[in-house]
């Protein structure tokens, strides 16, 4: 409103439009928010790291600047693995991270982010928005005085950088292992030594030998961290993670005390950057590929179907380990994650799956 009686004060007339300014002025100052924005990446990390940057910049675009955010890389003001508490006790207004990070908070809150042989990028977006997800990530996070949302996705991520060759079931025993969220259940099952840490972390403790093998993201990202360095063997499906959600969480009650126009700058900006976050991802992971293969030697290999198979029983276990939770929060997460993968997946065969299977197919196309 505002603005419209500023631009008519102009059509009459200099000084009145000066006057104008001058009056407005005062009132647009003293409506600033500074908000900070803590991550769990290194800053303009190729992937999360860039997206962070973008979602700070976005909110402060859509609020026409009434919210400005800063952000914070990981350790500079608290640590990667510390931005969940420090949003929800209002050591910063919000933070940028993964859901499957959070799963010594609720193992509930693992589904919000990532499934083994579950939901693929636009699959999770369909679970939220039309699935009932959204309530239940919601009620969820409201338990820790956040308020949630996802707002970008690496899409199918890779099963990882391995020293040796993975030819069966067996090679898997005892193998140190980096992953995290239910991927990691999936993978203790079958008795492989699983290990959290950064990528960083991860890069150092593969040089050193302290792990075997590890996966992060996908080439783009894992392009930048210089896994290909350390190990050769570049292995796919990443069926312990068939997308992986990025999410932003705001301290619920700095969230609240917002004006409802405020409110809708911070979700469209999450949610509007979903779409061009993921298919960077998609477009960049491709390219880094190409050049992974043909300027490092990485070599890309299959696991086995049994291999396959085996991952596909133990992340079966994980899900019934859910399913039987003694939090009837996260069951019900669990149940409705199920009745949309079900649902979506049966259709997917049809759909989607027939055109990349048509696609792959030997023929004559450019």
């Amino acid at each position: 409103m505002k603005r419209r009686e500023f631009l008519k004060s102009a059509a009459v007339g200099t000084a009145a439009a000066a006057a104008a300014s001058t009056l407005a002025a005062p009132a647009v100052a003293q409506d600033v928010r500074r908000w900070k924005m803590v991550t769990a990446w290194p800053k303009n990390l190729p992937g999360p790291g860039v997206a962070a940057q973008m979602l700070a910049d976005r909110i402060t675009a859509l609020s026409g600047g009434r919210i400005v955010v800063e952000l914070y890389a990981a350790g500079e003001l608290v640590p990667g693995n510390g931005v969940f508490d420090a949003v929800s006790e209002g050591t910063a207004e919000l933070y940028h991270a993964v859901p499957a990070y959070w799963g010594s908070k609720s193992k509930g809150i693992l589904l919000f982010g990532s499934q083994p042989f579950g939901l693929r990028a636009d699959e999770q977006v369909g679970w939220l928005a039309h699935g009932g997800g959204q309530e239940l990530y919601d009620e969820m996070y409201g338990r820790f005085g956040l308020k949630p949302f996802l707002c970008g996705n690496s899409g199918p991520q890779w099963q990882g950088w391995f020293r040796t060759e993975i030819n069966s079931v067996d090679d898997l025993k005892g193998l140190r292992f980096r992953t995290t969220g239910l991927a990691s259940e999936m993978c203790s099952k079958l008795g492989m030594a699983v290990q959290a840490m950064g990528g960083r972390d991860m890069f150092q403790a593969l040089q050193s030998g302290a792990l075997d093998a590890g996966e992060f993201i996908g080439p783009w990202t894992d392009s930048a961290l210089g896994f290909y360095q350390v190990a050769k063997n570049y292995y796919w499906p990443g069926v312990g993670e068939p997308s992986s959600a990025e999410e932003c969480a705001v301290n619920k009650a700095a969230y609240d005390a917002l004006p409802d126009d405020l409110k809708e700058a911070v979700a469209m900006a999450a949610q509007s950057l979903y779409n061009p976050v993921w298919t960077e991802y998609s477009t960049k992971h491709a390219l880094a590929l190409q050049k992974l293969v043909a300027e490092q030697g990485v070599q890309v290999k299959k696991l086995p179907d049994d291999v396959i198979v085996a991952m596909g029983n133990a992340a079966g276990e994980v899900i019934a380990d859910l399913r039987g939770d003694e939090d009837e929060l996260v069951r019900r997460i669990t149940e409705s994650f199920l009745a949309y993968r079900n649902s979506i997946a049966d259709y997917m065969v049809y759909a989607d799956n027939g055109q990349m299977n048509a696609r792959a197919l030997d023929y004559n196309y450019g």
